[in-house]
């Protein structure tokens, strides 16, 4: 597409929207003309494709996820479809600022955090790649929510995304299907053969929203499916005749209620319920829509596992499991030993976590109130599993009780995708350890050929080629622009190591992101910020696992030092955070409750503000991240060894030329093969030494030194502005059940160490701009292409 045909297209689209020609438009106005030319496009190129692969007979994944994080759509696009130069220029003629354009796009909040960035990531890649594939998630109305900071504490608003955002949606309302919730199962036999009824269910219509995946470098579009919930019969006229008006629309809310809110709160019995819902909504709407177009093109479903892979994205979607098999045994009147055999070989899933309360387990007794049937083919499947583990492991009941999928009240999401799917798969080589000698290993002795490991990886062409454009620029001139297609180019930056001018214009180029990202502080938090500082940047969702504590009480601790030595030769550092709580999870608020006091102190006192400064960037998202981690320097990736399974955003700030300090940990274990001790700053315990401790019996308060001694005093004085003895409390009591969970206290030391080697790195330019360099240099291997092309050459057989 040329210029000329953009002008011509935008003027089309803008009269047939709005009955006005691009120059005439408002800034909204101009924004949608441009969505709808680019969506429309999008289409055209999706139907060729689409064309092209089934004539092919090509094998298709089908990735399924409850989250899909994939921020701002419209940038990405025109950048993947070559376009942006094209639109840019066209849009200058028609007197229109695509700066401007870009601010209207929201970020479609589907997620909250890595889980959803992944799977977000490999859309891009499996589309930059050619491969058919399809990601089904739901179309929260709302998203994850916006975050707004009041007196210290976490409030959520509703982010309302589809705003703006519903112009990439393409409603198929034709498409709709039916999805059945509740009732009571009557069985019988008909001539030998097994028979099911479901009656007095309720019915919820799932209706699919098209939202186009575009592909770097490539004419391939995918699409992602998501759901949204509707009633069959919106209005109950009967009783609005008889004046009973909030009646008449109760049922089509509570209907539309399981697609309006991503994660709604689950400490009460309503929530829990609710995402329950979401999650067969999710799945049993997704595996109907599949298997209709599969039977529309061959017929049958005796070849489902040769043409179809369904991918399980944690253990949101192991309702996929029974579902399918209930799709099979009462829509198809397949056999039982057929439709396993179809199920297992269709079905893949990848463990995200070894985290207790994201291995989800439902309660019988609402697994059954909600979904009688399939909590009927559950039985059935943990009956069998029972069978064959009484056969492998006699009858040790502790071992058969861990494996099995309902057991003590609970069914297990993770054991019935570990029955049921042909490939398990961890995100990091540590995390697949952990898992076949730790949790899974029981599973793992039985059928090790199905464990293997994927170590995450990201869409670097949008946290590089989009988020960083001035060094993408310098590398496309360095090693020309071959990287942008394969990563692995990227080592070629390093034959640069040493050299004068590369790394001086390197240091330019991190100065500039520095000065965007203090300019967005500046407005966002009022707080002044040196570029010149070091910019030492934690950003990511909040969780006590993730020791967003360990950083604060080490800025506390350098507090301190400054304050006990004010002509000392500090390096000045400015801390930054962004994180999200999750709304009902009150310890996670409460440390963002204290970072917040912390910069209000630190910030606040004249001894410290030019050596040291503290800022919590309220509504951390993907739009914002891509301002915070070109300018990152320290990449805080800090998580006690053996509980982080990945982690991408460490992958991120390592492209882009941030240096980690970091513990052995998920994916920082294989940053460390690629760019050794001298070029990242490693502290604390290994994962075997953290799991030794706890079997010792781990006593937080020896390892309390006095000056660690004094900072936890300063939590508890009132000095900062409240008292946070409950944080205090879950570090150093029982409290809260166990003393410092995460073992924040045992690491502090070494982690204090690290932050001085940083220092002294830092004084160094020359050093630290080098190993800013190494680390670009070889974030290669953490491309979500490599990752995409493991998973479908080792799971989905594409």
């Amino acid at each position: 597409m040329n210029k000329k045909q953009a002008i011509e297209r935008l003027n089309q689209a803008c009269m047939r929207l709005f009955g006005c020609n691009m120059d005439e438009a408002t800034d909204k106005q101009a924004y949608k003309a441009l969505c709808t030319v680019l969506r429309n496009e999008m289409y055209d190129r999706r139907r060729a494709f689409k064309k092209s692969y089934k004539e092919e007979g090509r094998k298709q994944v089908y990735y399924m996820s409850m989250e899909f994080l994939v921020g701002t759509s419209l940038r990405n696009n025109l950048y993947n479809m070559g376009l942006e130069k094209t639109f840019t220029e066209a849009l200058k003629d028609l007197g229109q600022d695509i700066t401007a354009l870009y601010e209207l796009d929201p970020d479609a909040g589907l997620g909250n955090g890595g889980l959803g960035r992944l799977a977000s990531c490999y859309m891009d890649s499996l589309t930059g790649l050619d491969y058919p594939a399809t990601g089904f998630s739901i179309r929260y109305e709302f998203g994850i929510f916006k975050q707004q900071i009041v007196d210290g504490w976490q409030m959520e608003l509703p982010d309302n995304w589809l705003q703006m955002g519903d112009v990439w949606l393409v409603p198929k309302e034709d498409d709709a299907v039916e999805v059945r919730f509740g009732g009571e199962v009557n069985e019988w036999y008909d001539n030998g053969k097994f028979k099911i009824a479901q009656h007095g269910y309720s019915t919820v219509m799932a209706v699919p929203y098209n939202f186009y995946i575009s592909g770097y470098g490539t004419q391939s579009v995918n699409k992602l499916v998501l759901w949204s919930a509707k009633l069959p019969q919106s209005f109950d006229m009967a009783a609005f005749s008889r004046g009973d008006y909030v009646r008449a629309l109760e049922q089509n809310t509570m209907a539309e209620t399981i697609s309006k809110v991503l994660y709604p709160a689950d400490d009460h019995i309503q929530g829990k319920r609710l995402r329950l819902k979401q999650q067969y909504l999710l799945c049993s709407a997704s595996l109907q829509a599949i298997l209709r177009e599969h039977k529309k093109k061959y017929g049958t479903l005796d070849n489902l596992p040769d043409k179809v892979a369904i991918h399980i994205n944690d253990t949101h979607p192991a309702l996929c499991v029974p579902e399918l098999m209930r799709l099979l045994l009462d829509e198809n009147d397949y056999g039982w030993d057929e439709a396993w055999d179809i199920t297992r070989r269709t079905l893949s899933y990848t463990n995200h976590t070894v985290m207790s309360e994201a291995l989800e387990r439902w309660s019988v007794e609402l697994y059954k109130e909600q979904m009688p049937r399939i909590y009927a083919i559950t039985q059935e499947i943990n009956r069998r599993l029972m069978e064959k583990l009484r056969a492998y492991y006699g009858n040790d009941e502790g071992k058969l009780n861990w494996m099995a999928v309902i057991a003590n009240g609970e069914v297990r999401m993770a054991n019935l995708c570990l029955a049921a799917c042909h490939m398990v798969n961890g995100v990091s080589q540590l995390h697949t350890d952990i898992l076949k000698e730790g949790i899974f290993h029981d599973y793992y002795q039985i059928t090790p050929e199905r464990f293997i490991n994927v170590t995450n990886g990201i869409a670097y062409r949008r946290w590089l080629g989009q988020a960083n454009p001035e060094l993408t620029d310098l590398l496309r001139e360095l090693i020309g622009d071959g990287f942008l297609k394969d990563a692995n180019d990227l080592e070629k930056l390093l034959k640069y190591k040493n050299d004068a001018r590369v790394l001086a214009e390197l240091a330019r180029i991190k100065h500039d992101n520095k000065v965007r990202l203090a300019n967005y502080i500046a407005k966002a938090n009022g707080v002044k910020v040196d570029p010149n500082s070091l910019f030492d940047v934690q950003v990511k969702r909040l969780h006590e696992y993730k020791r967003q504590m360990l950083n604060v009480l080490h800025i506390l601790h350098l507090y301190n030092q400054i304050k006990d030595n004010p002509n000392g030769p500090w390096q000045p550092r400015t801390f930054i955070f962004g994180a999200k709580a999750s709304a009902g999870y009150i310890r996670a608020k409460q440390i963002i409750s204290l970072i917040v006091a912390v910069s209000n102190f630190v910030n606040n006192d004249h001894d410290v503000r030019d050596k040291l400064k503290v800022v919590f960037v309220e509504d951390y998202r993907v739009s914002l991240a891509e301002i915070i981690i070109p300018a990152a320097e320290i990449s805080e990736q800090i998580s006690v060894a053996g509980k982080e399974a990945s982690g991408t955003g460490n992958m991120k700030f390592m492209i882009n030329g941030g240096v980690t300090i970091g513990t052995l940990d998920g994916a920082n274990v294989e940053i460390h093969q690629q760019v050794g001790d001298e070029n990242m700053f490693l502290f604390g315990m290994h994962a075997d030494e953290v799991e030794n401790l706890w079997r010792a019996g781990y006593d937080p308060n020896r390892f309390i030194t006095p000056e660690l001694r004094r900072v936890l005093d300063m939590l508890t004085s009132g000095i900062l502005g409240q008292r946070f003895d409950d944080l205090v409390a879950s570090l150093t009591t029982n409290r809260f059940g166990v003393a410092d969970a995460y073992m924040t206290i045992a690491d502090f030391n070494d982690y204090a160490r690290a932050q001085r080697d940083v220092a002294a790195a830092y004084a160094d330019k020359t050093r630290f701009t080098n190993m800013s360099l190494v680390n670009i240099a070889k974030a290669g291997i953490f491309s979500a292409d490599r990752s995409v092309k493991e998973y479908a050459d080792k799971i989905w057989n594409l």
